[in-house]
């Protein structure tokens, strides 16, 4: 159902980004296969990209406070088509966390309205101190 207050391009872009994901989970699995890691984060750029378009793409990963983050991700999809899948993905992830580590205090409260297991991830971010970082949120 809400699924319904996206555009088809935003849903094909939901499915790239999705795409993404599966072929890094698999790449991962597959011992750090190069291919796959990098098919994995070309699909999740091009996702990103049709979901919230060109010029809000290039600003999210342009900020002042998001070049750290812009470079290790960059830097790390150089070194897994450079032949260095492990420390690739590792430089990756970092970029990764410093890039979209402000969503995780948003997750965290959505996570925590899930009917059986809420409480319990409730419990979980309250330990973890993730659920401190949403409060930076300009949202």
């Amino acid at each position: 159902m809400p699924t319904m207050w996206l555009s088809d391009s935003q849903k094909i872009g939901v499915a790239f980004c999705s795409g993404g994901g599966f072929f890094l989970i698999g790449g991962v699995l597959m011992f750090f296969d190069r291919a796959m890691l990098a098919m994995g984060n070309i699909l999740f750029l091009i996702g990103l990209t049709i979901i919230i378009g060109l010029q809000k793409t290039m600003l999210f990963f342009a900020r002042r406070q998001k070049l750290k983050g812009t470079g290790a991700f960059f830097s790390g999809l150089a070194l897994i088509l450079l032949r260095w899948p492990l420390i690739g993905f590792l430089v990756e992830l970092y970029g990764i966390f410093i890039l979209f580590g402000d969503f995780l205090g948003t997750i965290a409260g959505f996570a925590r309205n899930i009917p059986i297991i809420g409480p319990w991830i409730g419990a979980m971010v309250d330990r973890s101190g993730v659920a401190m970082r949403g409060a930076e949120l300009p949202v």
